[in-house]
């Protein structure tokens, strides 16, 4: 498989510069997650960060991360875009809605120790990290790969206003994420057990 060229060093800064300021600072994971935004948009062949709806982002933990890959894709929780799938993981699986494409984002196994080979004025790891995550090659940075999804795009996107009524708790369910047990229409909450009990 081909490399992607390296992004413009001014669109990388800019997308940056609008991560840290959500957090009032910049981390590593951030330079990480707008680092896998701008390679997704070459994989894809999209132009990011997008202004409709195309491109649906699935990341596997929270935390600046996330920010750092909604920053640079576009795609954000309120907007239905951006879905986390949390395994501890810093990794994304990028969807183009329309072909149907995926891949799967990762960091490169070697790329924290790589980082110093990059930045070798830096004073701690951290700041090697901070600054060789943003010089590193792609090829260097990330492992990528074509996927499947293991549940269809219509199951994963569903229809937004959608509603149900949960017959046990009966709160309202939205966008097709009730289940139907034994004829009766459930929360997932109530159908599988909960993260959370009454005190």
């Amino acid at each position: 498989m081909s490399v992607p060229t390296h992004a413009h060093p001014l669109a990388l800064d800019m997308l940056l510069a609008e991560s840290a300021a959500l957090h009032r600072h910049l981390c590593p994971r951030q330079v990480i997650g707008v680092r896998m935004g701008l390679l997704a948009a070459r994989l894809l062949d999209l132009a990011l960060p997008q202004e409709d709806k195309r491109l649906l982002t699935i990341v596997e933990s929270d935390g600046c991360f996330c920010d750092g890959v909604s920053v640079a894709t576009g795609c954000w929780v309120g907007r239905r875009t951006l879905r986390v799938v949390d395994y501890g993981k810093v990794a994304a699986t990028v969807i183009d809605t329309q072909g149907e494409r995926a891949w799967r984002i990762a960091p490169h196994p070697d790329a924290r120790a790589g980082a110093a080979t990059y930045a070798p004025a830096a004073r701690n790891n951290w700041q090697a990290m901070l600054e060789g995550y943003q010089q590193m090659p792609d090829d260097e940075l990330f492992t990528w790969q074509a996927v499947t999804l293991t549940q269809s795009l219509a199951e994963i996107l569903s229809k937004p206003g959608c509603r149900a009524v949960c017959a046990r708790c009966g709160e309202e369910i939205l966008n097709e994420r009730e289940l139907l047990v034994g004829g009766e229409i459930l929360c997932r909450a109530c159908a599988e057990g909960g993260y959370w009990r009454a005190g």
